[in-house]
């Protein structure tokens, strides 16, 4: 087990994991100087790398100065991942880089500007696309018909998340802004509707949004009614879809327009601090408030069809329900949802995932034995290694589709588990793995490639060693057995004549009871002692028995005596001279 003082490369901005996202079948990365990686599954360009082609392993993202020229390529400060398509929020210039496919807007795109050359038919970039659409999106203010932002000043979004078709952004002035497929009251009815520029949430206005989480059709966010975030006045917002209960609402109405989730209201002793949404459930993280204690809850509720609430059932639950399985005294400091699965971390490093085939969101054919297979219905232990029950120094856990992704050793490690098709579990294959699995993190460098290549050949050269020495080890082995085999067939010959022939003498087949005690003890054998011995414990049918067999014995000798003896004496008298004349 290595410690923190043995990692390379500690203290490396560069190398150092500050965030996290997963998508359908790809993974984003942020470290500590600004610079974005990504890895899986490259259709729609969603890896912004100017193509389609899957990566195995980390690549970086390029990014083009939003003013121009040959500047130095802006610092990202936040990432967020969708099915499709990812977000880059850059600090020093705060703006958006939208990575990738777009479908119903959720690149924040309408069409209208110039493709360049990394666009796809103006449906999707493959690298990253500059999103501006924030200014002019502001609502007017009535009294002097300008904008809010020309009277406030413009706005900084400092926080991003994605899921499903759909962005969402934040701004210095905790307005929520959302494009892509949102939540609509369309015609008098709720329906996704398509937004190619980001529009603010209106029924916040006033507050303060703190943090948004999205599934595939619903959003759940946490706002303040202060102007700043104290972290215990939260209160918690749903809508969107809610047929199987995501909503956390207590029924399964649709919203077109966010919703207090009344469970952790102002009498509730818990405040919500961080939240996650799948497909089509929800779950959230709280502490006690004003306490200085460490415990941490987790809650779900929405589909449960596959275990991914934790409840130890496949119901579904229309109000947030405790995950009671998990440990009481442990501080969790992170959560996340795949399609069909969730994962929790804690602050010693414990790492639990529950849902589709034992937590890894994996589908029912993904090819694992039986004894293995079926769906976690509550919390499993996710183990760094055998040796190793916790990852160290945790910092985030994140949930693709079908993969699970976390950062620890306080950044400078990743390890990855789930379904490896097309790179995206960052290990240098395809494989799906079943526990965790370490990402080739950091990248290697141009050194760091000379040294692994000059030690791959030493390792070839030593591999190389290895199966001359196997190969003739083997050769010996496949002797040995063979001589083996040879040595156990003649056996069983001699066991099978010496079973026939107690049985003619004894009238029954040989025992291990039969062989003589003298032979047993010391490997001799005084057959004439024996043979004495035996008639001395004989009983009366024994003896008999070993009289009849002499008998039938020694009149079968004389009688093969005396055919021999006449055909001797026939083959004499046809040789005489006699006979001849």
């Amino acid at each position: 087990m290595d410690d923190a003082g043995n990692i390379p490369n500690s203290g490396n901005p560069s190398h150092k994991a500050i965030a996290v996202t997963a998508g359908e079948a790809h993974t984003l990365l942020l470290t500590g100087d600004g610079s974005v990686y990504s890895w899986g599954r490259g259709m729609f360009g969603r890896l912004g790398h100017g193509s389609e082609k899957d990566e195995l392993l980390p690549v970086q993202v390029k990014f083009q100065n939003p003013n121009g020229g040959e500047a130095d390529t802006p610092k990202i400060v936040a990432i967020a991942s969708g099915a499709y398509h990812n977000l880059a929020l850059a600090g020093s210039v705060t703006v958006i880089y939208i990575l990738d496919y777009c479908m119903d807007g959720q690149l924040g795109t309408d069409g209208e500007d110039t493709p360049d050359e990394n666009s796809i038919g103006g449906v999707y970039n493959l690298a990253p696309h500059l999103l501006n659409k924030f200014p002019e999106s502001h609502p007017l203010d009535s009294s002097t018909g300008v904008s809010e932002v020309e009277g406030k000043g413009s706005i900084k979004i400092h926080a991003v998340k994605a899921g499903g078709m759909m962005s969402m952004a934040i701004d210095n002035r905790g307005t929520l802004w959302m494009w892509g497929n949102c939540p609509q009251e369309s015609k008098g009815e709720f329906s996704l509707v398509s937004s190619f520029i980001p529009m603010p949430i209106l029924a916040f206005h006033g507050l303060n949004v703190a943090k948004v989480a999205c599934g595939n059709e619903h959003v759940v966010a946490l706002v303040s009614a202060g102007e700043s975030n104290n972290g215990e006045d939260l209160v918690c917002y749903s809508w969107g879809f809610n047929n199987h209960g995501q909503l956390g609402l207590g029924d399964r109405e649709n919203r077109a327009h966010p919703e207090v989730v009344k469970t952790f209201g102002e009498e509730s002793p818990w405040t919500i601090y961080d939240i996650a949404c799948g497909a089509a459930h929800t779950a959230l993280l709280t502490r006690k408030k004003k306490s200085t204690e460490l415990e941490s809850k987790c809650w779900t509720f929405g589909l449960g069809d596959n275990g991914q609430l934790g409840h130890g059932t496949t119901q579904s639950a229309l109000f947030p329900t405790p995950v009671q399985d998990l440990p009481q005294d442990i501080s969790l400091i992170g959560i996340d949802c795949g399609l069909f699965h969730t994962s929790v971390v804690s602050s010693s490093g414990d790492v639990w995932s529950w849902g589709m085939e034992k937590g890894l969101g994996l589908c029912p054919d993904a090819g694992r034995g039986s004894s293995d297979s079926g769906d976690a219905l509550s919390p499993l232990l996710k183990p760094c290694a055998p040796y190793q029950p916790k990852f160290p120094d945790p910092v985030q856990v994140a949930c693709g589709a079908a993969h699970t992704v976390i950062v620890a050793r306080d950044g400078y490690k990743v390890w990855s588990w789930g379904r490896g098709r097309c790179g995206v579990l960052g290990t240098g294959n395809e494989l799906d793995c079943y526990t965790p699995t370490k990402v080739r993190w950091p990248p290697a460098t141009e050194d760091s490639e000379e040294e692994e290549s000059k030690s791959s050949l030493e390792q070839d050269r030593e591999k190389e060693k290895e199966a001359e020495v196997k190969t003739e080890t083997d050769e010996k082995l496949s002797s040995a057995l063979n001589e083996l085999k040879q040595l156990q067939l003649k056996l069983s010959t001699m066991e099978q004549y010496a079973s026939i022939l107690h049985g003619c003498v004894f009238g029954k087949p040989f025992a291990e009871q039969d062989v003589p005690a003298s032979l047993k003890d010391s490997g001799s054998f005084n057959i004439a002692k024996e043979w004495e011995n035996m008639l001395e414990t004989a009983d009366h049918r024994t003896l008999m028995r070993l009289e009849m067999f002499y008998r039938d014995m020694l009149a079968g000798v004389k009688d093969k005596q005396m055919k021999r003896r006449i055909k001797e004496i026939v083959k004499e008298c046809l040789q005489s001279p006699e006979r001849k004349n």
